[in-house]
């Protein structure tokens, strides 16, 4: 069922023509947040008496990723407004972002990484609920999936520029750590279906 629901967010996103911003403050706001608190919810047996979830079916929680997906887009211009921040700041999108921004203007190899095949791998991630959890460090998780975008999309030959001790250098995150999210990452994306 996660799988289902992460490809109905993804679509609906693409549908609604958002930007990635808003679907990436949506899957923190519905997987991250609403999902991993549901599935407490639920273990710890209170979901008998939730009229909201009753009873939990695809539809259903289809209904609360389009919600997020509607409370983000509102996010960005009334939160401002009202000078309140439901966490859009802390996602691992925006330091992915900043993290490329910076690798781009270091390295001339990081023309090579593509914004979009760093997307298209953290959407990839929400496929799984076991992957979904990297997105709780998410400045951990933008330098992994800058790393793994660098050693999909780089070519061989220039892939000599010392990706790992610049991302440890920019957020002092231990390249050990890095290595094996991304791992993770890699062997998500490249697993037989």
């Amino acid at each position: 069922m996660w799988r289902g629901l992460a490809e109905f967010l993804i679509q609906s996103a693409s549908e609604l023509h958002v930007s990635p911003i808003v679907k990436y403050t949506a899957f923190s706001l519905f997987a991250d947040r609403f999902c991993s608190s549901l599935t407490r919810y639920i273990q710890e047996g209170h979901d008998k008496g939730n009229w909201l979830l009753k009873p939990t079916r695809e539809s259903n929680l289809q209904l609360f990723a389009l919600i997020s997906l509607w409370i983000s887009s509102k996010e960005i211009v009334f939160m401002q407004v009202l000078d309140f921040d439901i966490g859009t700041s802390n996602i691992a999108f925006i330091f992915l972002e900043e993290l490329l921004v910076q690798f781009k203007e270091v390295a001339r190899v990081g023309e090579f990484v593509s914004f979009e095949a760093c997307m298209d791998l953290m959407d990839l991630l929400y496929e799984k609920e076991e992957t979904s959890i990297l997105y709780r460090s998410p400045r951990s998780l933008a330098a992994s999936v800058l790393v793994a975008a660098y050693v999909i999309t780089a070519p061989k030959q220039r892939c000599e520029f010392p990706v790992l001790s610049w991302v440890n250098f920019v957020t002092s995150i231990k390249e050990e750590d890095v290595v094996e999210s991304v791992g993770e990452i890699l062997k998500h994306v490249f697993e037989t279906r």
